[in-house]
């Protein structure tokens, strides 16, 4: 006996919250109606897995996501100053960018391919990709007075000189007077790479350098553990990356977290106002801090890193103090910088009609029309997520129109009913190709048809109304007068 699909009344349909979900039908549905209708004894894919069914229902439903089914997916923000956008969770690519002016009429954004947001490498005054810091170092003493404030000088830091013994790191940090001042201590004593295969600072053996006087010191990237420590390499030789802004509290106060388990760590910095200067996601500098530990949330004046503290604030072990450095890295690039503060030209109003201008009667030769536009710009970061727009959008909501794989949630994972059969033989395709002991006319029949009803599903996704088409053919015949 046959049963209908709907297995609800009228009245509560339009009681719930539910709407024009007939529209589509489900992914785990697609699956069993496929099982039930290809799979089993004298069909065509008697023994085939359901879990290759779901494999190539899953690939299917993307792929079809990407150019076939309609992308009704979208975001509305406001830009803010920092004219930068997250890309969301799920994108793969945009549809469109508007921007709604005060009616709520989208005006479209251009994307612009003549600029970008470069990774801005460390670079000395000669030139090379290496921190260098004039020292002051003395052999009787692990501390080390530096020419100036170096704000990205982390703990943990591999440091080498001439009279620096090799394996040496960055042990603690302070900044007075505009001088920052570092102790060093040596990577391979004591357990400093047991902890979470990074660093504990706190149990190393101090280091004395072998002369007194000054030396240019280079700064690289965090130690990497020794062999001895299960790792590969003692030191990691990635490429320092300029911050983007670096803050320094003082009086701070923390106590010796948990490592087993794991629980986050709190800094109650001196004022609500001076926590207030520190960002989600900056890395943490300090001698009690395993370096890479990095800010998740900021409230009042308590501070909540990822990763507990070693030691708390009242132990002076190798010279630590309550001062804290907070450093977000990477930094903006200065072709971003200089980007995102320029004017663009489309801000300026002259209507051109002056002594220059007026003999061409109002016409613009010469002009590029990807530029004929106020609507602004933006570029996509795709290796830091992020959309980065032009000055004259701050401010302004901005709509992103994007595509999804489809595969996000339980609740996204839908197909049109249109493109039901589109999903049938895209999945019969592939557990067929797959097989060894189907004839290659059967495959390619099916590899036709799964071009067959893509074609047809995009054809009725298209959403092609001839009333509209005739309505808009009419306007085409209007007479244009001169």
């Amino acid at each position: 006996m046959a049963h209908g699909l709907l297995n609800q009344t009228p009245q509560a349909y339009y009681n719930g919250n539910s709407f024009g979900g007939y529209q589509f039908i489900s992914l785990l549905d697609i699956i069993d109606n496929f099982t039930a209708t290809y799979i089993g004894k004298g069909k065509l894919l008697e023994k085939t897995l359901r879990s290759d069914v779901s494999f190539h229902a899953h690939r299917a439903l993307a792929e079809l996501s990407f150019d076939t089914l309609k992308s009704c997916k979208s975001q509305e923000i406001e830009v803010p100053t920092s004219l930068t956008m997250l890309l969301p969770q799920d994108y793969v690519n945009y549809v469109k960018l508007t921007w709604s002016d005060g009616s709520g009429i989208e005006h479209i954004i251009y994307p612009t391919s003549k600029t970008s947001n470069p990774t801005a490498i460390q670079q000395n005054s000669d030139g090379e990709y290496s921190l260098t810091a004039v020292g002051t170092l003395d052999e009787t003493s692990q501390t080390v007075v530096l020419d100036k404030e170096y704000k990205n000088i982390l703990v943990g830091m591999t440091v080498s000189g001439p009279n620096i013994p090799i394996g040496t790191v960055v042990g603690s940090t302070s900044n007075s007077s505009s001088i920052t001042t570092i102790s060093l201590v040596d990577i391979y004593s004591g357990n400093y790479p047991s902890i979470l295969n990074v660093n504990d600072i706190v149990d190393s053996s101090l280091v004395l350098p072998t002369y007194t006087g000054t030396e240019t010191l280079t700064f690289t990237m965090f130690p990497e553990p020794h062999p001895s420590h299960g790792g590969t390499t003692a030191i990691n030789e990635n490429l320092i990356i300029q911050e983007a802004s670096a803050v320094i509290l003082e009086g701070n106060t923390w106590s010796e977290g948990s490592f087993s388990p794991i629980e986050p760590g709190k800094i109650t910095a001196s004022s609500t106002d001076e926590a207030a200067k520190v960002s989600v996601g900056m890395y943490v500098s300090h001698t009690h801090f395993t370096p890479g530990a990095r800010v998740i949330d900021v409230n009042g004046a308590v501070i909540t890193t990822d990763l507990p503290p070693l030691e708390s604030s009242t132990d002076t072990t190798h010279g630590a103090t309550t001062e804290i450095t907070f450093i977000s890295i990477p930094g903006d690039s200065d072709t971003w910088s200089k980007y995102k503060s320029n004017t663009p030209s489309e801000n300026n109003n002259d209507d051109y009609e002056d002594d220059t201008y007026w003999p061409a009667d109002g016409s613009r030769f010469g002009l590029d029309p990807q530029h004929a536009q106020v609507s602004g710009s933006y570029f996509i970061d795709c290796m830091k997520g992020k959309i980065h727009f032009s000055s004259n959008l701050s401010g302004k909501t901005i709509i992103l129109e994007y595509i999804s794989d489809g595969l996000g949630t339980d609740e996204e994972m839908m197909v049109p009913k249109l493109a039901e059969e589109a999903m049938y033989k895209w999945i019969a395709y592939g557990c067929i190709s797959a097989r060894i002991d189907i004839p290659e006319y059967v495959i390619n029949r099916y590899k036709r048809e799964r071009f067959a009803e893509t074609r047809k599903a995009k054809l009725r996704l298209s959403n092609i109304k001839l009333e509209e088409i005739t309505q808009v053919l009419r306007g085409k015949s209007k007479q244009i007068k001169h």
